[in-house]
């Protein structure tokens, strides 16, 4: 197939020429035909998005995943209906704000809308995009176009005409040039289905500047980390490695001096750098790509897949890029980074948190403790050390079976049923009881958090009462809801409902622990897999906060 190239970045004096090219493209799309279109953010493959045949061939095209939805683009506002069914109010202050502009809202989709362009989900993105050239197509042709960046599926995005012809050219029908994208990172993906809304994809509108208008938005774990297989992506770049260029990336976080330090200790000669441009006189013997200055975000965006898809025509066999912190556009920049590296990021900050995990059963502890291992953290269950400890040091057993005559085997096991009938039924043997344990596990708790690096997480039921919290950069509270924690308990251990609801009066209640911790995290999900990456997100801002503190005495 040959493609059709049109260049429309000089309109003087040939609005006639522009007007019937413009037409042309509208005419392919009508026809089932693939165009590649420019918008502010990234150029787009464009098709009729309510034809299931045409939005086949963008996936057949891009060697897209078929999981992996696909966002329409409009004109405005007054669109949503034909598209878009129980639009909540939020949607039209927010297109009213940032519309044309790079904000894609997920909404549940109208009939209309084929399973092929929303995998099968019965919601849809929409937006509406900042580029004159598109916004005439879309009106000519009458029609919502589909248009997911117009890469081969996993390369870096496309910002220009020329990297769409690289990519796809001779498999489309027509490639309309609109001049480099003002952008440079896809649109800003929010879920409105939701509530609070959830921000799925950081993109070229930052959060901070939604969350002025509307409030508080949650931010899904796929921000952050990548989905595990079986999870299916609600919007575009959730679940698959994207951005990537050939060869291998690594992304490396924390302050612009010492992340630049890092690459230089890493870095062997003819690798590939992407750094900002007060460091790149580091990397002499290295093929260098610069970000542009590290304050300058707008600039970064527009640079970073360049950046990447530079390196496909040199030789470099690994890649090394520094990270802006995640305010404003640096959560989106870092994110392509990040998903360009498959999520292989090294912390330059990285320095020992210690944080302290309690609260009672059924709250989600586990959970949470899965999330700090997804971020790589080292979770220390103090009740499995007890047990090590107590298996292995005669004396923690002699100073028990002092106290506690008989509860011990002649072969040294313990009789956890008969000390526990001992010291349940009085509060002071309990505290006895305590006391030892304290005096043999907080020394050993204390040399186990000392031998490791980075993240480390305390599991304390009694977090408080051993004195463990005082090797603790924040404590928090694992809380939930008392009628949520029974049911869990139920399903868990397969027990009655009188049981559960005995088991959980027995501990102490959700108000100690607020009480005494410095953080809570509440955990009122039916779902522990979203519970999960509700507690990911927690972790990495609690643990950001932390390290921003450290730095700055």
């Amino acid at each position: 197939m040959q493609t059709i190239y049109y260049d429309l970045r000089d309109t003087k004096g040939q609005q006639k020429e522009i007007e019937d090219k413009i037409s042309a493209a509208a005419k392919i799309l009508r026809e089932g035909g693939l165009v590649g279109i420019p918008t502010e953010t990234v150029y787009g493959l464009g098709a009729d998005g309510t034809n299931p045949a045409a939005v086949r061939r963008i996936f057949e095209v891009k060697g897209r995943p078929q999981d992996n939805p696909l966002i329409l683009h409009v004109t405005g506002a007054q669109w949503l209906p034909r598209y878009c069914a129980q639009i909540p109010p939020v949607a039209y202050t927010l297109a009213r704000k940032f519309w044309p502009g790079p904000l894609t809202m997920i909404l549940k989709r109208q009939p209309a809308v084929p399973d092929e362009t929303t995998a099968g989900l019965d919601t849809v993105g929409v937006r509406c995009p900042n580029h004159p050239v598109t916004l005439a197509i879309i009106r000519e042709a009458g029609m919502a176009i589909a248009a997911p960046s117009a890469n081969t599926s996993g390369r870096p995005s496309c910002t220009s005409a020329q990297d769409v012809m690289e990519d796809v050219g001779g498999r489309i029908d027509m490639v309309i040039d609109g001049g480099p994208c003002a952008v440079g990172v896809e649109s800003t993906v929010l879920d409105l289905t939701r509530e609070p809304p959830r921000l799925l994809r950081p993109g070229g509108l930052p959060v901070e500047d939604i969350e002025r208008l509307i409030g508080h938005i949650d931010v899904d774990r796929a921000v952050s980390a990548s989905l595990r297989p079986e999870e299916r992506p609600g919007a575009p770049g959730m679940k698959y490695r994207h951005y990537a260029p050939k060869a291998p990336v690594t992304v490396v976080t924390g302050s612009p001096m010492n992340s630049a330090r890092k690459i230089a200790e890493r870095a062997g000669p003819g690798a590939g750098i992407i750094c900002f441009d007060e460091y790149a006189h580091l990397f002499t013997q290295q093929v260098v790509r610069s970000l542009g200055p590290s304050s300058d975000k707008f600039t970064q965006a527009q640079r970073v897949f360049e950046a990447l898809r530079s390196f496909d025509s040199t030789e470099v066999e690994e890649i090394f890029a520094q990270c802006p912190d995640n305010r404003g556009l640096g959560l989106a920049i870092g994110n392509r980074l990040k998903k360009a590296a498959g999520f292989h990021v090294i912390n330059a900050d990285s320095q020992r948190i210690i944080l302290g995990v309690t609260g009672g059963t059924g709250a989600g502890k586990s959970s949470a403790l899965r999330a700090v291992q997804d971020l790589g953290g080292t979770v220390i269950d103090c009740d499995l050390v007890y047990h090590r400890v107590l298996a292995e040091d005669d004396a923690f057993k002699n100073a028990i079976n002092e106290k506690f005559p008989g509860v011990f085997s002649a072969e040294g096991q313990l009789n956890r049923k008969k000390l526990g009938q001992e010291v349940f039924a009085k509060r002071d043997r309990l505290d006895q009881l305590n006391a030892i344990v304290y005096r043999f596990l907080v020394p050993v708790l204390e040399q186990v958090v000392a031998s490791v690096d980075g993240l480390c997480v305390l599991d304390a039921i009694n977090l408080f009462e051993s004195g463990l919290d005082r090797l603790c950069d924040r404590t928090i509270a694992v809380t939930a809801p008392t009628e949520l924690r029974v049911k869990r308990i139920m399903a868990r251990d397969h027990i009655t409902e009188q049981y559960a609801r005995l088991r959980v009066n027995a501990q102490k209640q959700d108000e100690y622990y607020r009480g005494k911790c410095d953080c809570e995290l509440n955990n009122a999900s039916d779902s522990p897999e979203e519970f999960r990456r509700d507690a990911y997100l927690f972790f990495e801002r609690l643990v950001e906060a932390i390290q921003e503190e450290k730095r700055h005495g």
